[in-house]
């Protein structure tokens, strides 16, 4: 197994760690900490795809992992937050922000399964489908919505500090969220010769 894929496998099990942290409330500042991991599970995409470019160690075990190494994390931790209602109700409180905030991660979610099921029937067909750039901004404003949620949540007691984050966060969220149907729309349109494949 090459450095790349390890890269990846590292973020992998920093999943359960991230999870364990964020719910174990046992741990001083276990939403900061929460946060801290998430980001360097999040910094890791970005080093193993460069690492697997730059020395030609591109491997079909990488590219089965990587992509669902980015989904599984962004999805636990989307997941996590609508179960701890403190860390979106900082700067707006009531129930409102946790239905906002829970349509927006349907959404979300809703994209990355009919996304994946899209490229499972491209590759039935023998097409490969390159990645949306559309979809790495997305992907972008998801990591820095759910890092600034996570922090904000517990800042050490500074609540200014606390709700500026909480706000930035909330808002990325909702561009991440305008971007995902965007994205979306835009890939499936783009790859639309994959449905006119699979007729013949």
């Amino acid at each position: 197994m090459n450095l790349p894929n390890k890269i990846t496998l590292s973020r992998i099990c920093l999943i359960p760690v991230f999870a364990a942290v964020f719910l174990l409330d046992c741990i001083p500042a276990n939403y900061f900490i929460a946060a801290i991991v998430f980001i360097v599970a999040s910094c890791t995409d970005f080093v193993d795809g460069h690492i697997a470019r730059k020395r030609g160690l591109v491997t079909n075990l990488g590219k089965f992992l990587d992509p669902i190494a980015d989904k599984v994390l962004v999805s636990t931790a989307l997941i996590l937050l609508l179960v701890r209602h403190e860390t979106l109700n900082v700067l707006w409180e009531g129930e409102w922000v946790v239905i906002c905030a829970g349509i927006c991660v349907a959404v979300i979610l809703a994209r990355e399964l009919i996304v994946s099921g899209f490229r499972m029937v491209a590759a039935s067909a023998g097409l490969v489908l390159a990645a949306d750039k559309i979809g790495k901004v997305k992907t972008t404003f998801q990591d820095i919505s759910i890092a600034m949620l996570l922090a904000g949540s517990d800042f050490f007691g500074l609540e200014t500090v606390s709700k500026v984050f909480n706000a930035i966060g909330l808002v990325c969220l909702a561009v991440a969220t305008v971007l995902t149907i965007w994205s979306g729309i835009h890939y499936i349109v783009r790859n639309r010769a994959v449905f006119q494949e699979s007729r013949e």
